[in-house]
């Protein structure tokens, strides 16, 4: 019975955290597998590990000095070196590679990976297991994606029943050996993967929170933690800005039906939060709140366009020539709202309008910016004319206008759309009457 154990950078933030790391593998000898992120921030002053990494790739980029990144970089390494009592070389390792960044051809996304790799190294003495390079078994395909064949093959072959390792995330490697990253938040995929490769029971996932939040903490003061999510819901959450998990985590996994759960490193004893598609009964009345802000609506307005045959496909096709990816797709009879990330649109919003009006023959587009996102998640969400009663309540009693309401089909969620200065009183309206 296996337990594949990921450790997010706040979890290895500093010494004390690797002790907590250790009890917490030792507690169960079924942790036979640790992932690993790169060392986290100690305190709000300090940069994170991966982003020293990047800013030093582009200072050698532009022939820049980093001395003083480099330095900080092996200081924080070295101190959990000798703070643990451990024996291996970090420092040398780490001189090797300063050596090799004289070399302008050095590939950053190897360079930006060794933040996960030196962790890795440290991480495996300390509990007396054994390194398993990322390189060696998360493999990639020439076009990007990962390998998850080949990875399995090379998964199961490092890692024996009895066998006992370490492996760093964010990383893995192409057929030719060159090192590939995964998006940032890459080292929750690298343990859903490993999970599902090796036939996991369960995926934990260890951070800095006592479970999924209800809400976001920087919006709500101390917000309830959810007990259990489906896969659904948590995707959701995700995808609209809940930092939970990189929104690519479950799919490894979700056909498995391996249930990934949510610690919380300085508080191991608390439940968590439990994901999985079994169903367990969701005593809350929600599964959480979150959004994003700055979405573009536009609106195309066409007499009888309910009666034309492909306008909605010739509509989606200019979007697309025009690069953007489409969000939401409130309709009507007579007009279709099409809802785009504001941050995709680089000045193109004029040209989009005028193709639009000129290649649908539409009668008029009409475009609202400065639109926050919403959505309102929980597995009987759509089923409860109360609760549905209730969030439109809130909104009205904080005089909170609604632009838009866009419905999940598998009736996991609900959007509501507000205007960007109305985002955090919303969300406070919201988390106030449904879940307070």
């Amino acid at each position: 019975m296996l337990i594949v154990t990921k450790f997010g950078g706040s979890s290895l933030s500093w010494e004390a955290q690797f002790k907590k790391v250790k009890n917490i593998v030792a507690s169960d000898p079924n942790r036979r597998v640790v992932v690993v992120s790169a060392l986290g921030r100690r305190q709000k002053e300090d940069n994170k590990m991966t982003d020293l990494l990047y800013l030093i790739a582009a200072h050698i980029r532009y022939g820049v000095t980093y001395d003083a990144m480099w330095e900080t970089i092996v200081a924080r390494f070295i101190a959990v070196k000798e703070e643990l009592g451990l024996s291996y070389d970090v420092a040398g390792e780490l001189e090797e590679l300063r050596q090799d960044l004289s070399q302008k051809s050095l590939n950053e996304e190897f360079l930006v990976s060794r933040g996960e790799y030196f962790t890795a190294k440290l991480v495996a003495e300390y509990l007396g297991y054994q390194f398993l390079d990322a390189k060696d078994v998360i493999a990639f395909q020439p076009n990007g994606t990962v390998d998850l064949t080949a990875t399995q093959t090379k998964l199961q072959a490092a890692v024996p029943d009895d066998e006992r390792v370490v492996i760093p995330g964010f990383y893995g490697a192409f057929p030719s050996g060159a090192v590939k990253l995964f998006n940032r938040g890459g080292s929750d995929i690298t343990g859903a993967i490993v999970a599902s490769c090796l036939g996991a029971k369960t995926y934990e996932n260890w951070t800095d929170v006592s479970g999924v939040l209800m809400a976001d903490p920087r919006i709500i003061d101390n917000p309830v933690s959810v007990a259990q999510l489906s896969y659904e819901e948590l995707s959701e959450l995700s995808y609209m800005g809940a930092s939970v998990l990189h929104e690519e985590t479950i799919y490894p996994i979700r056909s498995l039906n391996i249930p990934i759960h949510i610690k919380n490193t300085n508080d191991p004893a608390a439940a968590g939060t439990v994901i999985s598609d079994e169903d367990l009964g969701h005593p809350q009345r929600i599964s959480g709140i979150s959004g994003k802000k700055d979405f573009v609506s536009l609106t195309i307005y066409k007499s009888q366009m309910s009666t034309e045959l492909g306008f909605l496909r010739r509509a989606l096709a200019i979007f697309e020539r025009f690069k953007l990816n489409v969000e939401h797709l409130p309709t009507g009879i007579d007009h279709v709202g099409i809802v785009i990330s504001g941050s995709g649109l680089n000045n193109q919003l004029d040209d989009l309008v005028q193709t639009l009006k000129e290649e649908l023959n539409a009668d008029e587009v009409v475009v609202k910016k400065d639109i926050s996102l919403i959505t309102i998640v929980g597995a009987s969400l759509i089923g409860c004319s109360q609760l549905t009663a209730s969030i439109f309540t809130a909104l009205a009693k904080s005089n909170i206008g609604v632009q838009l309401i866009a419905q999940s089909p598998r009736e996991v969620n609900m959007i509501i759309g507000v205007a960007n200065e109305d985002y955090l009183p919303a969300i406070t309206a919201l988390y106030e009457e449904l879940v307070s």
